[in-house]
């Protein structure tokens, strides 16, 4: 018959495989890492586990995952960890670590305030393709013991694993990638080739049917529906650009937009309506963002302390090498109070200069005000495409 110890090592290297096997069968980066670091504590018994994500420098923390606090502990405990202390030795030198008690550590950094007491330490960095991904942390077994050589060398197995599952789970995320962009590629060659020809097409006819109208009221609808088509043609051909545009981490500056035309509802009592239009993204450079973000939340401030107006509209546009972004509203209009400045408004002038561009504020026809802030970029969006101007190529 098997030995006790025979047993229980079977009984371990089962617990190891059904792990292995675990943590294998996320698709998703997100997922993968999570499942890691839950299976670590279940694996080894542990009461709390994190899995910390090296950044590209290698030498502190990135991402954070726990596993064990709860909502109000985490709330509590506040910011991230970067990778001090004992955390940092791993970053240090990336080899299997186990303490039985944290505190007595001379490199320790102690715990934030409203973080949970922990004593006995295990940790094991992640290996991916010979380079350190990230670091497995475990504190306080379930038993109250410290951490074995049986748990150390589970843990360093089921490491080994996951940056395998880490792996996977990037190969997955390519390929998902890869496929959804090569949808949007394949939408925007249909709205291009089909979608805006028939609208354009459309609207040239429409254009000359309203020549041979006798009634000028039937003429002036037609020429007004032209209008709108050439509209959509616009909004059509800004979506192509968006679908053209590649997966990035940083935010969409339409989405950025979109953001503080929303951000602004609470301060205006109405959500402003906002027109963007061209390869917003594609071709402002990071500079001109920042101005641009600025001072459309500047004109937007401005409309909700002075203007009493009850709408807003917000006109972004790139087009022929520069951005124009125009803000009017249905106030009481510009009424500059003698020997007054405005601070925001000076700083839109002032950031529009500094692009070589140009900033003006006057009356808006109907009552009310409209702002305009403009600048040349350093590229353009291809010509052509509205009604009146040669087909889109």
């Amino acid at each position: 018959m098997p030995s006790r110890f025979e047993f229980s090592g079977a009984k371990q290297l089962l617990r190891l495989l059904d792990a292995v096997m675990s943590i294998g069968s996320e698709q998703t980066l997100a997922d993968a890492l999570r499942r890691i670091t839950e299976t670590a504590a279940d694996l080894v018994d542990a009461k709390y586990a994190a899995l910390g994500v090296l950044d590209e420098s290698g030498s502190r923390l990135a991402e954070f995952i726990t596993i064990g606090l709860t909502d109000e502990e985490t709330l509590r405990i506040g910011a991230r960890p970067e990778g001090h202390g004992i955390l940092g030795l791993l970053i240090l030198d990336p080899r299997p670590l186990r303490l039985p008690d944290l505190h007595a550590h001379p490199d320790t950094f102690g715990f934030p305030p409203g973080h949970p007491p922990m004593t006995s330490f295990l940790g094991v960095p992640i290996r991916l393709r010979g380079v350190v991904y990230g670091n497995l942390y475990l504190t306080d077994k379930a038993d109250g013991q410290v951490f074995t050589d049986v748990d150390q060398e589970l843990a360093v197995g089921l490491a080994a694993a996951a940056g395998l599952a880490i792996e996977n789970a990037r190969l997955h995320e390519q390929a998902r990638m890869a496929g959804l962009l090569d949808e949007r590629e394949r939408i925007a060659r249909d709205l291009h080739d089909d979608v805006i020809q028939r609208l354009f097409a459309t609207g040239l006819s429409l254009q000359a049917v309203a020549q041979m109208v006798k009634d000028p009221v039937a003429a002036q609808r037609i020429i007004r529906s032209v209008d709108e088509i050439d509209v959509s043609i616009r909004q059509v051909r800004s979506t192509i650009f968006e679908l053209h545009q590649r997966w990035s981490t940083q935010p969409s500056l339409r989405g950025e937009i979109v953001t503080i035309c929303d951000e602004s509802a609470t301060a205006l009592g109405f959500r402003p309506t906002c027109d963007i239009t061209g390869p917003v993204d594609n071709a402002v450079t990071p500079t001109i963002r920042t101005n641009l973000l600025l001072c459309l939340r500047e004109a937007l401030s401005n409309v909700a302390r002075h203007a009493k107006a009850s709408a807003v509209d917000v006109d972004i546009d790139v087009h022929d090498g520069r951005l124009r972004l125009v803000v009017a509203d249905d106030g009481v209009g510009h009424r500059p109070t003698p020997g007054s400045r405005s601070s925001g408004l000076d700083n839109m002038l002032v950031r529009a200069q500094a692009g070589d561009g140009s900033f003006s504020i006057g009356d808006r026809t109907g009552g009310g005000t409209v702002i305009t802030w403009e600048v040349p970029i350093a590229g353009s969006e291809p010509a052509g495409g509205e009604i009146g101007s040669p087909a889109p190529t």
